[in-house]
């Protein structure tokens, strides 16, 4: 097979991928000189769409609606877009060896890459109770989602076992965000997780109280503390039965597993540098190999913020590492600088009518402000976390767009405060008059 010659190679064909793309053609590249390698058969989309408005029973969220840049407000750009650009969108190729000494990708049909210049874009995958050997894992309708295809699979699921029951195993982002959907679509959900509350990464007992009690006014209900030890399935080999370490056991139409992802580094273990579960970067994005960059979920960069070094895995990290990757290699081309990257971490999730935003470090103690009844009509509430006598983080469910923004600068410019009843008493009053 013939090798195919490229200057600029992007590895994956997310989010990263796509706004790495737009970068590149904003500085002008040249027709031929850049490819993205996907394993997926579609043109780079924004993935969030998958456990929100791409299941919804009515008015669902298809390609070509969604393909990126229109999470952020930007151009859709579609596969015709990458044709005039004279982008190369390499799909449905897998690489199954990437030599970056020798600057080679080889793909799981034996096809061979060269580049100049790659960048690292492969993201995450999922995490599945089968790498647990967890008994019975391997039946029918328990499903995952990472990709278009796990979200279609899902789709003709729901279809099949209309008003079955679901089970959702894990209390994070997508436990939260599928148990709604799922909710939406008609089925009886039980969510089952081993915290103490949902979302412990980022929320709060106090954050936490609100959507649970939510949830459970919606008619979900939820099992925390404890874990899914093993599945039994019918003749058909459908999943049947979720039991618990408990000793309980969950009826099951439907199972969909929610417990994290792992970033995918496999293919350069030994050949660059890692720090916490990435690819040690550079504020430039730039690894331990010479003309080799990491972008996104892979990345383990500089937090200039926090003095200190993290992954992060967010869409909206995505899409910035990707355009500061490549502002970098074209300065570098041309003998120039660029700002080193100052992110600052930002979350938020869309469930049912709610919808909230995060903004900062979650360290230190923490202030809860405004109301958090779940039984609210339209309840309006935020945290404030504090270290060091600064106000480094703030959360806010219900905010308007002013509102979210007066809490991102917060905790950008990090206020110093006096006393924690003050932030109590003003709330988001403190935030928007800063």
């Amino acid at each position: 097979m013939a090798e195919k010659h490229f200057k600029y190679v992007i590895l994956g064909g997310g989010v990263s991928a796509g706004y790495a793309a737009r970068e590149f053609a904003k500085q002008g590249v040249k027709p031929g000189e850049l490819a993205i390698i996907s394993k997926e058969a579609v043109a780079p989309y924004e993935r969030p769409a998958l456990s929100k408005a791409y299941l919804f029973p009515e008015g669902a969220a298809r390609l070509p609606g969604f393909h990126v840049c229109v999470g952020s407000g930007g151009e859709r750009l579609l596969p015709e877009w990458y044709k005039e650009k004279g982008i190369e969108l390499i799909l449905s190729t897998e690489i199954v060896k990437a030599d970056l000494a020798s600057k080679t990708l080889i793909s799981a049909a034996g096809e061979t890459f060269k580049y100049h210049i790659l960048i690292i874009a492969t993201g995450s995958t999922v995490i599945r109770l089968t790498d647990f050997r967890v008994e019975g894992a391997d039946a029918k309708n328990i499903l995952y989602l990472r990709e278009i295809d796990d979200a279609d699979k899902l789709i003709d699921v729901i279809k099949a076992k209309k008003n079955g029951k679901a089970v959702i195993v894990g209390g994070g982002y997508i436990g939260l965000e599928l148990s709604a959907v799922m909710k939406i679509n008609n089925l009886d959900v039980c969510m089952v997780y081993p915290e103490p509350w949902c979302m412990p990464r980022l929320f709060t007992a106090g954050i936490a109280a609100f959507y649970e009690g939510y949830y459970a006014n919606k008619g979900i209900k939820i099992i925390k503390g404890t874990v899914a030890v093993g599945f039994t399935s019918d003749a058909n080999g459908e999943v049947k039965e979720v039991k618990l370490k408990d000793g309980r056991v969950l009826e099951a139409d439907i199972v969909v597993v929610g417990v994290g992802g792992r970033p995918l580094t496999t293919l350069f273990k030994g050949q660059v540098e890692e720090e916490k579960g990435g690819i040690k970067t550079d504020e430039f994005f730039k690894t331990s190999v010479p003309d080799v960059y990491a972008v996104g979920d892979v990345a383990t960069f500089p937090l200039k913020l926090y003095n200190e070094i993290r992954r992060v895995e967010h869409v909206d990290h995505a899409r910035k590492s990707a355009e500061q990757a490549v502002k970098a290699i074209k300065a570098s081309e041309e003998g120039k600088s660029v700002e080193e990257y100052d992110y600052l971490p930002y979350f938020y999730s869309r469930a049912f009518d709610l919808s909230w935003q995060f903004y900062g470090d979650n360290v230190g103690e923490t202030v809860l402000f405004g109301d958090s009844n779940p039984a609210s009509p339209k309840a309006k509430f935020g945290t404030y976390w504090i270290k060091d006598g600064k106000v480094v983080g703030a959360f806010l469910e219900g905010g308007t767009p002013e509102e979210n923004k007066a809490i991102a600068k917060v905790a950008r410019l990090q206020p110093a405060v006096e006393n924690l009843d003050q932030l109590t008493n003003e709330g988001l009053t403190f935030a928007c008059k800063i």
